[in-house]
């Protein structure tokens, strides 16, 4: 596996030199022999099992105005709703007694929902024994800290982009650091990390997106998404091309290379802008599919980007469709909620491979 030993190389240098050849590159042959690499490497280290997480998408009120997501807050067109914590469980129950083992909570930045509400709404559907992803963006570390001695088990946090200066022109009135400082008090909390970035913003040069993937390394997240920009018709990027599918399949696997043991989404915007973005996915390095359980009449509004995908069916159709594509590919369905791998197995899986000395990879 030539480029999974290329990559792994201690030598942050010399990787950062790799990703910028593989990056350029355009040659078919090369992204498909990335995405078999990758496919080898999910099936060694996490295995054949796909973790199927539900997400209700529970608000789209949002303080921020970041220019790529059609919530920002001066999108005055978006008609914006709240669902109330008591329609949130009783979605996850249902969630839950369908079969799904964790239940992805998120919102815009919105403030409405206390960290009390939160908390609430945290204890009572891990009463229903799923594991709870919480994605509601920046707050305090106090809430981080309420919400996980409620019982949240996880947190996705995207820092987008690894460039500072792009990152204050995309998010206006906030910073890069800032995002990074959230990064690290939910590590220190004890949540299992989630985070990543988007493919094909405007201003990302194939230097930034190296960049990318090295902080998205540094940060050992459990839980990498990465997903093609999609401009939406609300906000500055308006007019702006949508990412590459071909570059987000790429980088896809280049993330399981570079992070063997995390669990990576097909995500929802590679398959809004390829039909079988899904399956692609799940044969190019991904392990996780998160199928959209939010109440149609809500799904609708949740417009980060315009003709996203799974806006209309409802969530057992989104399921049964979840659960054959899985089995098409001869992959099964995840017993277990699929927490991160613990530092001992990670080791263990390390310590079978002799090709680098991994006491060395992450200094």
């Amino acid at each position: 596996m030539r480029y999974y030993e290329l990559l792994q190389n201690p030598d942050q240098s010399f990787v950062k030199e790799q990703l910028n050849i593989l990056l350029a590159d355009d040659h078919p042959e090369v992204l498909e022999e990335l995405r078999r690499e990758a496919d080898q490497v999910r099936q060694r280290w996490v295995g054949d099992a796909v973790h199927v997480r539900g997400i209700i998408e529970f608000s789209n009120y949002c303080i921020r105005s970041c220019h790529y997501c059609g919530l920002n807050r001066s999108n005055t067109r978006l008609q914006r709703y709240r669902i109330p914590p008591e329609e949130i469980v009783e979605i996850a129950r249902e969630a839950v007694a369908m079969g799904f083992k964790t239940i992805v909570l998120q919102s815009g930045d919105d403030f409405y929902y206390t960290r009390e509400m939160i908390a609430d709404i945290v204890r009572e559907i891990k009463a229903t024994g799923a594991a709870v992803t919480l994605s509601v963006g920046e707050r305090p570390a106090e809430d981080y800290r309420a919400w996980r001695e409620a019982g949240a088990d996880r947190y996705l946090l995207k820092f987008e982009t690894s460039d500072p200066d792009l990152y204050k022109q995309l998010h206006p009135g906030t910073s890069l650091a800032i995002r990074l400082r959230c990064l690290r008090d939910l590590r220190e909390l004890g949540y299992q990390v989630g985070s990543g970035f988007m493919i094909g913003l405007p201003g990302q040069t194939g230097e930034v997106l190296a960049r990318d993937l090295l902080l998205l390394r540094s940060l050992e997240p459990e839980m990498a998404g990465i997903g093609p920009f999609i401009p939406h018709p609300a906000t500055p990027l308006s007019r702006d091309p949508a990412g590459d599918v071909t570059l987000s399949l790429k980088v896809l696997a280049l993330s399981r290379l570079l992070l063997p043991w995390a669990h990576l989404p097909a995500t929802t915007a590679l398959s809004s802008l390829e039909k079988d973005g899904r399956r692609l996915g799940l044969t190019g390095g991904a392990n996780v599919v998160m199928p959209n359980i939010t109440p149609p009449k809500y799904r609708r509004l949740y417009e980060i980007y315009p003709h996203k995908a799974e806006v209309k069916d409802s969530p057992h159709e989104l399921y049964r469709a979840t659960l054959e594509l899985i089995r098409e590919l001869g992959r099964e369905v995840a017993g277990d909620p699929g927490h991160g791998l613990s530092a001992e197995k990670r080791s263990s899986l390390y310590k079978e491979e002799s090709f680098y000395d991994r006491n060395q990879l992450y200094q």
